[in-house]
């Protein structure tokens, strides 16, 4: 089990991939695990609901818009691929560590 976040850059920001939990008791960006960061969010996978909350939960995160977070992968799965553009890897990897430290 790797404990380091697959991080790739692309031509407008990075790639990295994500394991959603919806319907969590509170909504959180957790520990990276098998080389993807847990999230987890409150709403049910229902209409589109927990993806909404997905992408509002890492543009906070990262301090990006709403409109630069894509799932470009997995809409359907709780295994995503997630495009976030104008950050940075170190940006997406200081995220990942913080999670790790607390």
């Amino acid at each position: 089990m790797s404990d380091a976040l697959r991080i790739r850059s692309t031509a407008t920001g990075v790639r990295f991939e994500v394991r959603l939990a919806p319907r969590a008791s509170k909504t959180s960006v957790g520990e990276v695990r098998d080389g993807r960061l847990v999230v987890r969010v409150t709403a049910p996978p229902v209409d589109q609901a927990a993806n909404e909350a997905l992408i509002d939960t890492i543009a906070t995160a990262l301090d990006v818009p709403r409109r630069s977070v894509a799932i470009v992968a997995g809409l359907t799965s709780r295994r995503k691929t997630l495009e976030v553009r104008d950050t940075t890897e170190a940006a997406v990897r200081r995220l990942s560590d913080e999670r790790r430290r607390s």
